[in-house]
């Protein structure tokens, strides 16, 4: 069912919010991205920006969560475009885990964002806590699975235990 009405305008304009911060932290980083910059790029208040996700926590975690989602959709395009020659031998994965990282070369910004939450999340209680766990979980069973197909096409070692060799991807 579409969505109508304030609540679809809210929808959208959150998304513009995500979409505007996401510029903005890449370019100029998370510390010298400020609220009122990323206000002021959609017509709002700082204010009005917060109404919107609550805390700059919160934003932040919105930015790298729609960052994510971005990465995973152009990961997904790169491993549909894969050679099905290779597909079964892991190269898709360790490939686009290499692109991946040259992509983040291109946006320090989101990066030091992304550490920067990291770090803080460590605390708990944090609101960027849940994110991380739930992040990390998902990745390393992406990983795992990854690495247990190349296991059995030959092109990884047997008798490497695939959790381990995710765990010292990321």
């Amino acid at each position: 069912m579409a969505q109508r009405g304030s609540y679809a305008k809210g929808l959208a304009k959150r998304e513009q919010i995500i979409s505007a911060a996401l510029e903005i932290v890449a370019e100029r980083g998370y510390r010298k991205a400020t609220v009122r910059e990323i206000a002021e790029a959609v017509d709002l208040s700082p204010a009005g920006l917060l109404h919107y996700f609550g805390s700059r926590e919160a934003l932040c975690i919105a930015i790298l969560e729609a960052r994510d989602l971005r990465d995973s959709h152009d990961a997904d395009e790169a491993l549909d475009h894969r050679d099905p020659q290779r597909d079964n031998t892991g190269h898709g994965f360790f490939a686009t885990f290499l692109e991946v990282i040259a992509h983040n070369a291109t946006v320090p910004g989101l990066v030091q964002l992304y550490v920067q939450l990291a770090a803080e999340a460590a605390e708990p209680g944090h609101p960027a806590r849940a994110f991380f766990t739930q992040r990390s979980r998902e990745l390393e069973g992406f990983a795992i699975r990854e690495i247990e197909t190349a296991q059995r096409s030959g092109s990884i070692r047997q008798d490497l235990d695939p959790r381990w060799v995710a765990r010292t991807l990321y």
